[in-house]
Formats: C-alpha cells, sequence, structure tokens
C-alpha cells in the first residue's frame, strides 16, 4: 500500500512539475493547445504571449503579447485584432498544415490564422512557435538539418514599433511593414489612422487618416529622417536604414538593454516614442511625438510655401524666394493653403539660377526623381537642363552622394533652427539678383559691426557686467511692484513665469511696451471693441508690422488678477495646436494686465450658434467640423500636451473662429495644471460659468478631466439645437440638457435640432452628436467618456453606449426651486446649495 501510494504522489507532482513548467514555456508545438488562461513567456521573461481583454471590451478575447516585467499591461501586437473571440472559449493551436490558428473551442470556428501553405516533407517535419526575447513571435519548421523560419509576428506590425522591428516594405515580397491604430482604447482593432513607408520618389514615411496624409516625416538624408531633425542616433537611441534591392526598411534598437521603448501608433492619431520609467515613477514617458504642431499638417502652407513657427508673433507660413502668395487677403488672415506663385515665370534659358534653403525638411518627393550614381556637384547641372525642374537636393547628406530633383509643385516644406537639410530651389535672373543684393547688403552691414561696433560693444559690455550682476532681478521687480500698485493684490514670484511648461523657463513671448498697444487700438477706444466679459473688453489692434491682432485688457476690477494673469499666460505660451488660440504676447505696465492673441475675423462660437441670422449660415458639416475641432483641442489639454491641463471654463464665448470657421479654444485664466498621475484635485473657490459645470465641480469643488468632458457635452448639445443651456423648452424643465434627455427618453432625439437646419442636414451625425452629447453629460464622472474616446466615437461609425441620466436636469414638483445635483433628486424637499451658489463666479 504504502509503496503504491509513494508512486501516486510522485506522478501527481510529475504531471504538476509539467503543468507549470508547460504554462510558462517559450515555444508551442504541434501536438500542444494554448488556451484562455495559459500564457508563453519568452526565455528572459521580457515578454507574454496570451488571451486578453481590454478594459470595457465586454469579455472581446484577443491573442497578443505585452511586456511581462511591465505592472501595467502594455499590449505591443494583437493577432485577432479584428475577429476577437467572444468569452474564455478559444485556442491557439498549430493544425496539420503548419498554420498558427485562433479558434472558438465551442464551436470549432477559426477566427485567425497565419494563412501559410508548405510543401509537404514527410513524417519528420514538425512545426513549433516560439515567443522571442524582442517580442517576435515565430512559426518555424523543423527538420533533422536546419529549422526555417515561416512566418514572424514582426511582419505584421499592429499599433506599436519595438526595438529590431523592421518598418517599410520588402521589395522582393511587397510585404509593407506598417503600424496601423486601434480603433479605440477598448478596441484593438484596426484603427483610421495608419504609418506606412511610401517608395514613390525616395522613400519617406506617411502618417494617413483613411487615405489622407496627415504628416510625413520627409525623405531620409543619410543620417535620419529630413523631417524628424530630433530623431537620430545617440548614446541611448540607434537607427538602422536599410535601401537595397531587397528592401528599404528602418530599424532602431536600445543601447541599454534594461531600458524600454517602444513607437505607437495611437488612436487619435500620433506618432510617439515613448519609454518606460521604472523605479518610483512607473508610467510610459514620452520623449518625442508627432504631429505635434501647426507645421507638422501635411501641405499645410501649399505649394510653393514653406512653414516656420519660430517667430511666435508672426504668420508660420511663407513662400519660397522667388514666390508670393496667391491670395494676399487669404495670407493675410493667416490661411495658406492656397500656397505660393512665382514672382516671374522666365526661369528657362533667361539666366536664372539656384539659392538655397538651409535648414528645411525637403518637399514630398512623390513628384520627385533619384540618381544616386551621380554626385552633389551634377546635381545642379541636371536641374538646369530640364525646364520643369523647380529644384533639387543631395540624396544622401552623409555620404555626399545622389541627387534629388523635383518636377512639379514643391510641397510640405518646412524649415528647422538646426537639422534637415539644404534645399536648392530655381529663381528667375530678376529674383536671383534680389537674393544676392539682399545677402550683399546683410554681409556688408555685417562687417560693419564686426569692425566698428562690436569693440565698442565688448568695452561698454565689460564695463557693465559687474553693474548687470549687482543689480539682476531688481529692476524686474520693482517694476512689477509699480505695474501691480493699484491693484492691491499682492505680486506673485514672476520669475518663474513660464517654468510650468518649460524647463528653462523661456516663454518665447513678445514683451509688449504699453504705448504700442495703445496706439494699436486707438487707445482702447470703442471702435476697436471687439467684445467684453466679466474680466475686461477685447479689442482689434494692429501693429507697427501691420499684423492684426486681438487685445485682451482685463478690468482692474475684475476676478481675474495677478495670479490668473500669470496662469494664463504660462499655460497658453507652451501650447500649439490647430485648434487652440495662438498667444503672441502680454504686457505688464501702469497697472494694465494685456494679453495679446492671434485675430480671429469670425469672433467667438456663441455669436454664430445662438443668433438667428448668423445661425442660417452654419450649416451642419461647418457644425460637425466645429465639434469635432473642439474636441481634438481639448484631447491634446488633457493628453496630448506636455502636460494634463483642465480648461475649467469651456463654453462657446471661450471658443472662437478663424476665417476658415475652424474652431480654437480660448481663455486659459482659470485652467489648472495637473500632473501626470493626477486625476482629480479639490478647490475651495469654484470658478467658471453655471450651466457648464459639472456636478461634482459646483457642488463639491471636485474637478478632473471629466469636469472639461461635461462642459463640452453641454456645448455640442447647444451647438447641434442653436439653444443655450439655460434656454428651456417647457416650464417644468430645466434646462436645454433636461429637454435633451426627454427627448430621448421619448425617442425623439433630433426634435432638438436647430430649425434654421431644415432637413439638409445629416441626421444619422447629428443623432451620434446628441447621444455622445448626453454619454458626456452623466451625472457620474466615472461614467463620462474620456476626451480619446469621444473623438473616436464622433469620427466612427461604431456601437455607443446607453446614456445614464445627466446632472442638472430632473423636473421638480411644485414650486421647489431645482436642486444644482441630480445625485439629490427625488429626496423631497429639495433646496438651493447656497454654498455652491454663492461661490460661483459668473462671467
Amino acid at each position: 500500500m504504502m509503496s503504491s501510494r509513494i508512486i501516486v504522489l510522485l506522478f501527481a507532482a510529475a504531471l504538476s512539475s509539467l503543468v507549470s513548467s508547460y504554462g510558462f514555456t517559450d515555444t508551442l508545438t504541434f501536438n500542444q493547445t494554448l488556451n484562455d488562461g495559459e500564457f508563453l513567456s519568452s526565455k528572459a521573461a521580457s515578454f507574454v504571449l496570451g488571451f486578453f481583454s481590454p478594459e470595457k471590451s465586454s469579455g472581446k478575447r484577443y491573442v497578443g503579447v505585452w511586456f511581462k516585467q511591465i505592472p501595467d499591461q502594455t499590449v505591443v501586437w494583437v493577432a485577432n485584432r479584428d475577429n476577437p473571440v467572444n468569452g474564455t472559449t478559444g485556442i491557439l493551436f498549430i493544425d496539420a498544415a503548419g498554420n498558427l490558428v485562433i479558434q472558438e473551442n465551442r464551436t470549432g470556428v477559426s477566427v485567425w490564422n497565419t494563412s501559410l501553405s508548405f510543401p509537404a516533407k514527410g513524417k519528420r517535419v514538425i512545426y513549433a512557435a516560439q515567443l522571442l526575447d524582442t517580442g517576435n513571435l515565430v512559426l518555424y519548421r523543423d527538420d533533422p538539418n536546419r529549422r526555417v523560419g515561416s512566418w514572424q509576428s514582426f511582419d505584421y506590425p499592429t499599433n506599436v514599433l519595438l526595438p529590431h522591428m523592421k518598418f517599410g516594405v520588402d521589395r522582393r515580397t511587397g510585404l509593407n511593414r506598417h503600424l496601423t491604430s486601434w480603433k479605440s482604447p477598448e478596441d484593438p482593432g484596426s484603427g483610421q489612422y495608419e504609418f506606412k513607408m511610401e517608395l514613390n520618389g525616395t522613400p519617406q514615411a506617411f502618417l494617413y487618416r483613411g487615405s489622407d496624409p496627415v504628416w510625413r516625416t520627409g525623405s531620409w538624408s543619410g543620417a535620419g529622417w529630413s523631417g524628424v531633425p530630433e530623431m537620430s542616433s545617440n548614446y541611448i537611441f540607434n537607427l538602422d536604414y536599410s535601401d537595397n534591392n531587397d528592401e528599404v526598411t528602418m530599424s532602431y534598437w536600445i543601447r541599454d538593454p534594461t531600458i524600454h521603448s517602444i513607437f505607437v501608433l495611437n488612436e487619435s492619431g500620433t506618432v510617439n516614442r515613448m519609454t518606460w520609467q521604472g523605479d518610483d515613477v512607473k508610467k510610459w514617458v514620452k520623449f518625442w511625438s508627432a504631429p505635434r504642431d501647426a507645421c507638422d499638417a501635411y501641405d499645410h502652407c501649399g505649394a510653393f510655401g514653406y512653414c516656420n513657427t519660430e517667430n511666435p508673433t508672426a504668420f508660420e507660413c511663407g513662400c519660397l524666394p522667388g514666390f508670393q502668395p496667391v491670395s494676399g487677403r487669404e495670407w493675410y488672415l493667416r490661411d495658406g493653403v492656397h500656397g505660393c506663385r512665382r514672382n516671374n515665370t522666365e526661369v528657362c534659358g533667361k539666366g536664372e539660377g539656384f539659392v538655397a534653403m538651409a535648414h528645411v525638411k525637403i518637399p514630398d518627393t512623390n513628384t520627385a526623381r533619384v540618381n544616386r550614381s551621380v554626385g552633389p556637384g551634377e546635381c545642379e547641372g541636371i536641374c538646369r537642363k530640364n525646364c520643369s525642374c523647380n529644384g533639387y537636393a543631395v540624396a544622401n547628406v552623409s555620404a555626399g552622394s545622389g541627387c534629388v530633383t523635383w518636377y512639379g509643385p514643391l510641397l510640405d516644406i518646412r524649415q528647422f533652427p538646426k537639422g534637415g537639410q539644404d534645399f536648392y530651389i530655381r529663381l528667375s535672373a530678376s529674383d536671383l539678383l534680389g537674393q544676392h543684393v539682399k545677402k550683399a547688403k546683410g554681409l556688408h552691414g555685417k562687417r560693419l559691426v564686426e569692425a566698428f561696433v562690436l569693440p565698442v560693444a565688448a568695452v561698454v559690455l565689460a564695463l557693465c557686467a559687474f553693474m548687470i550682476k549687482q543689480r539682476k532681478g531688481k529692476i524686474f521687480q520693482r517694476t512689477l511692484t509699480d505695474n501691480t500698485s493699484s491693484t492691491s493684490l499682492k505680486s506673485p514670484d514672476w520669475s518663474t513665469l513660464g517654468k510650468d511648461m518649460n524647463e528653462t523657463g523661456e516663454t518665447d513671448l513678445v514683451m509688449y511696451d504699453l504705448s504700442a498697444i495703445k496706439t494699436a487700438t486707438d487707445n482702447f477706444s470703442d471702435a476697436n471693441k471687439l467684445g467684453e466679459g466679466g474680466f475686461g473688453s477685447v479689442y482689434k489692434g494692429k501693429l507697427q508690422n501691420g499684423v492684426v491682432v486681438a487685445v485682451k485688457r482685463l478690468s482692474r476690477n475684475s476676478g481675474q488678477g495677478i495670479v490668473e494673469f500669470k496662469n494664463e499666460v504660462t499655460l497658453i505660451a507652451r501650447l500649439q495646436h490647430r485648434n487652440l488660440v495662438r498667444l503672441l504676447g502680454c504686457c505688464i505696465q501702469q497697472g494694465e494686465k494685456v494679453l495679446v492673441y492671434e485675430y480671429l475675423p469670425n469672433k467667438s462660437l456663441d455669436s454664430f450658434i445662438f443668433d438667428k441670422t448668423n445661425g442660417t449660415s452654419l450649416k451642419w458639416r461647418e457644425r460637425f467640423e466645429i465639434i469635432l475641432g473642439i474636441a481634438r483641442g481639448l484631447l491634446y489639454l488633457h493628453q496630448d500636451s506636455r502636460l494634463k491641463i483642465i480648461h475649467r471654463d469651456l463654453k462657446a464665448s471661450n471658443v472662437l473662429l478663424d476665417a476658415a470657421m475652424q474652431p480654437k479654444i480660448s481663455d486659459f485664466g482659470m485652467a489648472r495644471i495637473f500632473g501626470g498621475d493626477q486625476i482629480e484635485a479639490n478647490t475651495n473657490r469654484v470658478v467658471g460659468t453655471y450651466g457648464y459645470m459639472s456636478p461634482e465641480y459646483a457642488m463639491e469643488g471636485h474637478f478632473s478631466v471629466k469636469s472639461d468632458v461635461f462642459s463640452f457635452g453641454v456645448m455640442l448639445l447647444e451647438i447641434v439645437s442653436g439653444r443655450k443651456n439655460k434656454n428651456q423648452l417647457k416650464e417644468d424643465s430645466l434646462n436645454l440638457v433636461g429637454d435633451v434627455w426627454d427627448l430621448w427618453s421619448e425617442e425623439r432625439p433630433l426634435d432638438i435640432a436647430d430649425p434654421s437646419l431644415g432637413v439638409a442636414y445629416n441626421s444619422r451625425e447629428a443623432l451620434r452628436c446628441v447621444h455622445v452629447g448626453l454619454l458626456c453629460v452623466q451625472a457620474f464622472p466615472n461614467d463620462r467618456p474620456s476626451m480619446s474616446q469621444v473623438v473616436f466615437m464622433l469620427s466612427n461609425e461604431t456601437a455607443l453606449p446607453v446614456p445614464n441620466p445627466p446632472g442638472f436636469v430632473f423636473k421638480l414638483p411644485g414650486n421647489v426651486p431645482p436642486c444644482s445635483s441630480s445625485l439629490s433628486a427625488g429626496t423631497g424637499n429639495q433646496t438651493v446649495n447656497d454654498v455652491s451658489i454663492t461661490r460661483l463666479e459668473g462671467r
């Protein structure tokens, strides 16, 4: 008896050991099955493969690979991204033909396979799949003599590029290894954004939204992409690029193997280089992102235009040397989409030549020709011989070889302060002479400075150095005391201006003189007044350089003091997004606090949607694009900017419209910065506008990104309906949100649509907007979607969750005044929350 029991125990131990070993093996062989709940683990435990479900995915199961040592599950590859398994009955195995297969075991239906066909090799052939420590899943054919890799996951990326993974085209097979975004954070299905290599002209990578180019890397210059100067090999990061008969690919690797780094294309359409920060931080940190500003937008300045954001007071678009805007009026209104045209078209056999433009992302090479057999000295001659050639550049700057010539419009050029490469533009003889004259004048002036001015300046600087050092900071502090003496406010430490957004403390802002501001606005005349709010007035002004600006003059008696003024300057100075208003500079003199913004000719959104005359000109397509633009701007503030920013006063009057009716979020005086891990905050001073504030903020002072989502939802419903939130349809309703909820409950949501739209509007889009709006104004913050989810839901025909009742909308019995939050609805004797109301600072 005893011996048989020992045998049983030994057998059980061996079986347990076998199961444990199988659960953590790195290899799946032909005769094995990987069930849901079992995993493959690479040898060094770097990566894990198994079934997983994203949050809120309703039980949908996918086979994916993720980092094993990172607590935050970061999925880097998904097999069946567009065909999930419903429930936990999925299995992964290798079939008789040697294919990896994902099957729903209950029904026997295959949802994904590698679709390979192998020639029969007899009984000696063994198939196996192995998860490598690079994160690559490789399917092998084993025979007695050699092991052959037949398929690998690295050839079929999803939204992540890992170290050593090739990105680009296999010329032999036509395989294009590219990234495709997830549909949403909850759905790894193929989204609307793709990042891929294109081989027309010279190889270059494009970010697409559908078939529309969004951003371009520029071509490979030999050291990196000409449009991404910050992405180059260094002591941490190394780039490899191959362009030969077999392939055109780019890959990267990290010199320190303990560092985890990925490139990820997220569902909102940005390519990000992320690095995992362990120790106490424990989060992914963004080191680089694109597109990041207006100049990254593909063809932002039109044909023969170029983009440069270095001068914050100037329009970012300019014309190439020898060119002028096609439409001077559009250029004046800061719209460069129609580009530029030549000053002189005589550029063929008329003494024309070339002028160099340094540090640029060279134009889109789709219409370019490449000759790699010539040297750079021959490039000009090749271009000069062909009258259709508009410019040229060296193909490989590092090697000093090859020639790229352009035939057709020059598109998507950007100039950098450093990096990029030289581009040579064909000019007429007269324009070329003009460029030489400018250069000569500049050189002559420079020599005068070197000969006479610089020595004198050196002596003066030497004499003043000691005095400047002794008085450092005192002049500025005294000026601040003088400037704020009439406000009875304590002066904050302005030496930190800009440090909230930039470690160097620099803000790239122009500090305007008050006299210049008064001249620009005709001494703040009423004729130039654009509008007036609780914190002051806004005036139209024209600076001495001819730039039209909007000047915000803060009232000395307003609620926005020096602290809020500093806050607005600090925040918006470093924000770069097409849907955020651009701050050009400020002025703090003689008790005045002035902000100078870009001028937007169509004023604010409320002047259109709440005005019967202007409202009729705002068709549905424009309204929908405005909604999307506001959503993208808010997503940037919450997620894609360097810091998480809560606006806290989002409303129609704080959304401005440019000449093309593109929305720009403005007024950051009440905004707050959140740390990367911070979710919410409390305040004893509730500020904002009643009707746009979320229940938890108005009642308890809790604010978060979900507070802004609530405000966005209210504004979305206002845009669809053309009504202010405070204007109700019926006596027993509380506001617009309440009316929309009633109509939604009665299955008549489109009854809320603005009558001025008539019947000529997209009812499916309008219904989706109403649905998303109600999701945004739900009473509880956790029920509301994030802005990334909002952008996705507005942009895609996908199923939406059922909204819960919103805040601030419940009907009330008799003459009982409305409670400020739906949380207290139905409690009988409801009263106004005096604390929340008296704390409101209406604007």
